[in-house]
Formats: structure tokens, sequence, C-alpha cells
């Protein structure tokens, strides 16, 4: 057999998880890793921080269902991918970030770079280890794969130090690493299902919360089929946005606070009882409602809320026997009365598609929407505050995986690089990234990532020249001349992106937002439309807070 070095090692177990593009910014700590890449057809894109790296393999992971990898220097290397592994820790994403070391042999003695990178990840992974040696590789990330991919998923840290990579191994090392995970789905306890359709069947005012569990388990068939069958109002949040067609007779949008309030019954399947959904409680929830909880982690069930059934499963097995369990319902009248407060709700909302000025961000969502669902199948990447926050009630997600967001972390900065995995594993997706002016700070010059690998995106900035969703509830709180740290410059952002070498426009009138963004569309590069905004919309509407 021949001998490989540990870089190559490490390729060819990418390989076997059908990793085709390894997100990095360049150090020669992890050369040999770029080596073997090349070998095994890998796609290298290197970012302008390793932040952007590291959320790059984050969106990877979501969107693929699979693996998204990092790989990034010593010292500081490793510690600017922190924030992003942390991200993908609280959206469960299974993202793998490789870390280079000095050389065991000068460990502990003050090498460049020498920092104890192990224990930084160990409260935010699922595992984080050391390699110690080329021939320990295979077995290491046949750990690292099935660590990241069981239950509920999740990132991984690996160490590999300079020698181990460029010392070599037989490549005898990689045969026994077969078969290394199972893709086996955990069942409901039976008894819980029973339990559960007790319940819907005797329920006269059920609805549902559904979160990203729902796309991950790949449960939007299952969905469907159980409101279907029951009549069931559904909300989704986070990944499990576009899930259920938005003309279902299910499907709901504005009035979830009117549905859960006034729910006998709940079903929260695949997300936690989180910030987002007020820890359980009110105003929320009713602390009358019976609660059904659906999650493939045990841990989650009945945190921050108790609940009448727990079921721990994989969503998409849970809803299809929990269907097959509960008798077909007539809901209609039900339904018939959330559809007349949604009607209303939207009213609320249109009656800010106006001309006037400042642009209200109500009415650049409108024209987001319009342009992006006019043709093609548009994704939508979501990196702000108040904006995002109140776009995110107006865009329409069409299908499932086309929607993406931070997550429970709400870490700012995952505009450029979640486009740029996006538009690398979706080419003919036109992805929107829709960013604020604070965000557009963290990781915009990732942008030049994108037009250096010709990778076309539309990045529409929503320009308050403020911390929007910060400095309106402090100036309430503390006053204007209390509140420091909130004010931006009104920037010109589309001026910067040209500067790159994409396109950009500038949009101060109402009545230019459409024709800016069809022109971005079309200009087939990386294109930024800068939207100067009103900074009281989200005061004046009462739309303040967080998208979910």
């Amino acid at each position: 057999m021949a001998m490989l070095t540990g870089g190559q090692l490490v390729a060819k177990m990418l390989k076997k998880e059908n990793v085709k593009h390894l997100f990095t910014l360049s150090g020669l700590h992890i050369a040999p890793i770029y080596a073997g890449c090349v070998e095994e057809g890998i796609k290298i894109i290197d970012t302008r921080h390793e932040q952007a790296a590291a959320h790059a393999a984050d969106a990877y992971a979501r969107l693929t269902r699979g693996v998204g990898v990092a790989v990034v220097t010593a010292g500081p290397g490793v510690t600017d991918a922190l924030t992003g592994v942390a991200n993908a820790f609280l959206a469960n994403s299974p993202m793998l970030l490789l870390g280079g070391a000095a050389p065991i042999s000068n460990q502990s003695r003050g090498s460049l770079q020498e920092i104890p990178q192990i224990e930084l990840f160990q409260r935010i992974t699922k595992w984080s280890d050391r390699v110690p040696r080329p021939d320990l590789i295979p077995s290491y990330f046949a750990k690292a794969f099935r660590t990241m991919l069981t239950g509920r998923p999740g990132p991984v840290f690996l160490e590999l130090a300079w020698d181990v990579l460029c010392d070599f191994a037989d490549e005898e090392v990689l045969a026994p690493v077969v078969q290394y995970r199972t893709d086996a789905r955990i069942a409901p306890d039976p008894r819980k299902i029973e339990q559960a359709a007790a319940l819907l069947a005797n329920a006269k005012k059920p609805a549902m919360i559904a979160g990203g569990s729902i796309y991950w388990d790949n449960a939007t068939e299952a969905l469907k089929a159980f409101c279907d069958k029951t009549g069931v109002p559904v909300f989704l949040n986070g990944a499990g946005r576009g899930c259920l067609p938005s003309d279902h007779p299910s499907f709901f949008q504005h009035t979830r606070k009117d549905a859960l309030t006034g729910a006998d019954v709940v079903l929260v399947v695949g997300t936690p009882f989180d910030f987002r959904l007020n820890y359980g409680g009110e105003p929320t929830f009713s602390a009358d409602s019976k609660i059904i909880q659906i999650d493939i982690d045990p841990t989650e069930v009945g945190r921050n809320r108790a609940v009448e059934v727990g079921i721990v499963a994989d969503v998409a097995l849970a809803l299809t026997q929990l269907t097959a369990a509960v008798p077909k319902a007539d809901r209609s009248a039900h339904l018939a009365s959330l559809k007349e407060a949604e009607k209303k709700k939207v009213a609320g909302i249109a009656k800010w598609f106006t001309d006037d000025k400042p642009i209200h961000h109500y009415r650049l969502a409108k024209e987001i929407n319009d342009v992006a669902n006019s043709s093609g199948d548009p994704m939508f990447i979501c990196d702000g505050g108040n904006y995002v926050a109140m776009t995110a009630k107006v865009l329409e997600v069409k299908n499932p995986g086309r929607w993406l967001d931070p997550g429970a972390l709400g870490c700012l900065g995952v505009g450029a690089p979640f486009a740029l995995a996006a538009k690398s594993l979706f080419p003919e997706r036109t992805i929107w990234v829709i960013q604020g002016d604070g965000s557009f700070g963290f990781n915009g010059f990732d942008f030049e990532t994108a037009i250096r690998f010709k990778l076309p995106m539309v990045i529409v900035v929503g320009n308050d020249a403020a911390w929007g969703q910060i400095r309106v509830p402090q100036v309430q709180m503390f006053g204007e001349d209390k509140s420091p740290a909130t004010l931006l410059a009104p920037t010109r952002y589309d001026e910067i992106v040209k500067a790159m070498g994409g396109w950009g426009e500038l949009v101060t009138e109402p009545s230019e937002i459409r024709g800016a963004l069809e022109r971005a569309v079309k200009s087939n590069t990386v294109a930024c439309v800068n939207v100067m905004i009103d900074p009281q919309a989200p005061e004046k509407s009462g739309a303040m807070g967080y998208a979910v």
C-alpha cells in the first residue's frame, strides 16, 4: 500500500463524507490539508476572516444536512473561528473545525501561535480533541462524523499538529474505516403516540409551532400529511420556514400569539422553549394549554415548561405515526377564524407599503418579496436586527432550505459567509442577503471573496445608520444623551461593493426600489442595493423584535 501524509488522509476522509467544498483562511500550519484536498478534487474557498470560514461551513452543513468543514491555522486562526463554532453549536449544525497547531515535539515550549486550543471548544462542541498521530486520522474523523450527525447535530473541533499532517502513514489505515455511522432514525414510544393522539382527538383549538427539526429530519411530507388530516394550524420558525406551502390551509404566519394563547393543545415540534418562545410561558403560551413536545433530544423535553406528552424521536417518524393514530378532524371553523385574524394582521403591515420617506422597512420588504419570488427559486439569508425581523414577516419562503438565519446565538455577520456556501452549493438559485448596515461591517469584506470566486448574489442593505434594534429601546430607557455607541454613519455600502469589483446602487426613494433590485439580479455579479430606511419605523409600527 502507498504511504500518505496526514494531510492526504484528512482529504480522503472528507471525501468519504461527500464534502465538496472547504472554507479556510491560509496558514502554513494547515498547508498539507490543502495539498490533499487539491488531489481529491475538494474545492477550497479562502475567505478574508476565519470567522467567515466557520460561518460558511455552518451554512454548508445546514444546506446539505451533512458535514460542513472549515480549516484554520493555529492560535489566532482558531480563536477567530470560535464565534462561528458557537453559532453552529446553538443552531445544532454539524460543522467540523480543523485547527492547525505547532509540531507536537515543540508543544509547551513556546511555539509560534501556541495556545491551549482543545479546552476553548469543550463547552461549545459535541467533541473537542487532538489527533495524536497520522495513522489515527481515519478513526478520529470517523468518530467526528458519527458524533456530529448522531442525535441532535452539532459541531466538532479537531486539532492537527504540523508534524501529524506532514508525517506519513500507510494507506491501509483507511481500509477498516467503513460503515462507521448509521442513518437509523429514532422511533417514538408507541405509548406516547397514543397519549398524544388522545389529546389531539379531543382538542377544539389545537396549534403547532414547528422548528428546525422539520427541516433536518426531512419531515416536510410528514408535516403536510399531518395537517391534511388534522386541520391543525401551523407556525414555522428558524430552519422550519418553507417546510409547509404558504397556500396550505394550515399555514399561518402572523397570528402565532392568537393561536397559541387560545389553544387547548399545542404541539411543539423540533424547536426549544427558549427566548424565541418566551421559555414556554405567557404571553406566548397560555398556562392552561396542554403541551405535546416532540424532539430528538430528551434533555429538551420539558425544559422551561411542563409538558403533558413528551415524545423523543425523529420528527418525521413521530409525525407519520401520530397522523396514523389520530382521527380525521374538521377544524375548518377554527382555521377560518384564524384566517380572518391573519388578514387583519396582514392589512396592518400593508398600510406601511406607502411612498412615504424615509423608506419603511415593510415597504422595502414587499419589494424584495415581489422581485425575488417573481421568478426562479430564491434563497434568503438574513443577517441583522429589526430590519430582518420585520422583513421576515413579509417574505414568502416557498420551499424547505431556502431560509438561513444565525439561530439562537443571534450572531451578526453571517450574511456574506452563509451566501458563499449557498451559492457554491446551488449556483442556479438567486441568493438574497437581507443585511443590516451594522451587520455588513462584520464580514462584509467577504463579498470580495464571492466576487473572486464568481458567486453572484444580491445584497439588500437596510441602512438606518444605527444599531437600530439596540438604539430604539436604549433611548426609550435612558434617553438620547445616555445612549452612546448606537449610531453609525450613512455609509455607501454600494460603493464598497463596487470598489471590490461588484455592482452597487443607492436607493433613497420608494419608487426606486424595484428597479434597483431588478437591475441587481440582472447584473449577474455580487450586487449591493443600499437602501436608506427610516430609523423610527420599528417604533412607529410596533414591530420591534427578533426574527424566528
